[in-house]
């Protein structure tokens, strides 16, 4: 039996396991921000007021540096990190109880113009039960790989060049039998500068071999950066939602890539990631002078539902439970909305600079400052502030759940907080 063969069976194996226990694949923190880019997770077991001491189970040191957020299954701990000048990207498998280093993959790359918060490992793999999915880019060539989870390369695909302004960021987000990309680029005569535009489309590849098995073409504006989800639709299709500035938030059906609706609401650049909350689906657009607002969509027909736009997050997606939204606006500003009519609860400015976006574990709502200061607030509709502290290294990365403890990527560290 070949190993092809094998992979695919493994694959399949996999995907049973996800149909039969989906309790079990919840626990898994397997994509940017967790359960179909939710954000949401299980209560940690965190202790207030926080101590260094008690609440530091690890602190592991990581090569380079990276924005590369943290993905877990069961006990290993999968993320990215380059070489400063962007010669070489490291996918790096790490013990989740102890922080030591299982692997490092050494992958060539090259350095090319980037956003001054941006890295050449700001992307998130997406992981399974047997492979991890990666990607990365040159600027001339743009690279989805998988490794198995003992760090072996099992098959890259080349996607080609990636054009932006920001340089890449884009990570892969898995569906069934597929790895899929969100490769929105630019296109806006304005600002390429004498290049070629950027090919925007949503790719889809088997999980198994890397094979594309379908493409989407898309309208080509600014460079967006959002990793798409999943809305069960009422009359049990999935849809996957995808923001861009150049359609806005948009419908496809997953199996083909074929557009259902998109609305076109997005006058400026999208960076955050499409997040359904309670049957409404946001977005956001903005940019580094302002002008941010938050979309709400009614994911049946694609209709706006409302707008926030007082304070509303660029970089930091939405996210909400039990009828609550909040927005943690990139400059320290957090509002809670009611998730049905936008409705305003609270709003608060808590300080610091954000380019990760908030999580929700339990009633826990925790965002890590550009500063490396952790904020905890209290989710529910009187604002509480339960603890801050700081990690004494910038972040720029979202943190992510499992197995009771939060981990939490700075530049160069990834540290493990939760009681020892």
């Amino acid at each position: 039996m070949n190993s092809l063969h094998l992979r695919s069976l493994a694959l399949s194996a996999t995907l049973l396991a996800f149909c039969s226990a989906p309790a079990m694949a919840e626990e898994e923190w397997a994509r940017f921000r967790g359960p179909n880019g939710s954000g949401l997770a299980a209560p940690i077991d965190l202790q207030l007021p926080f101590s260094a001491a008690d609440d530091v189970c690890w602190k592991a040191d990581l090569p380079g540096l990276g924005n590369s957020s943290p993905v877990i299954w069961g006990d290993k701990i999968f993320l990215l990190s380059s070489e400063r000048d962007g010669s070489y990207v490291y996918a790096l498998c790490l013990d989740a109880k102890t922080g030591k280093e299982i692997w490092k993959k050494r992958l060539a790359s090259g350095g090319y113009h980037l956003h001054s918060k941006n890295t050449f490992a700001s992307t998130t793999p997406a992981v399974d039960a047997h492979s991890v999915y990666i990607a990365w880019s040159d600027g001339e060539q743009t690279t989805l790989a998988s490794l198995d989870h003992d760090g072996e390369l099992e098959w890259t695909t080349e996607l080609g060049p990636w054009v932006s302004q920001h340089g890449f960021g884009v990570s892969p987000m898995l569906y069934d039998e597929y790895v899929i990309l969100s490769l929105m680029q630019l296109g806006n005569p304005r600002k390429l500068n004498g290049r070629d535009a950027g090919q925007s489309r949503l790719v889809a590849m088997d999980r198994a071999t890397g094979r594309i098995v379908w493409e989407s073409a898309r309208d080509s504006d600014v460079a967006a950066y959002s990793v798409p989800c999943i809305y069960k639709a009422k009359d049990g299709r999935d849809l996957l939602i995808c923001n861009s500035s150049a359609h806005g938030i948009a419908a496809h059906n997953p199996a083909n890539g074929d557009q259902v609706w998109a609305n076109p609401v997005f006058k400026m650049r999208s960076v955050s990631s499409p997040v359904v909350v309670d049957g409404v689906v946001y977005g956001s657009c903005g940019s580094g002078g302002g002008g941010n607002y938050v979309v709400a969509i009614d994911p049946e027909t694609g209709e706006t539902l409302y707008r926030f736009e007082r304070s509303a997050p660029y970089v930091p997606g939405p996210i909400g439970k039990d009828g609550l939204t909040y927005l943690w606006y990139d400059k320290g500003i957090v509002s809670c909305i009611r998730t049905e009519d936008g409705g305003k609860v609270w709003q608060q400015r808590i300080g610091g600079n954000f380019s990760g976006s908030p999580i929700i574990a339990g009633d826990k709502l925790i965002n890590v400052s550009e500063e490396g200061e952790v904020v905890i607030l209290k989710a529910g509709e009187q604002f509480q502030e339960l603890a801050r502290f700081s990690l004494g290294e910038g972040s720029n990365a979202t943190a992510a759940v499992a197995n009771g403890k939060l981990y939490v990527r700075t530049a160069s560290h990834l540290y493990c907080l939760g009681a020892k």
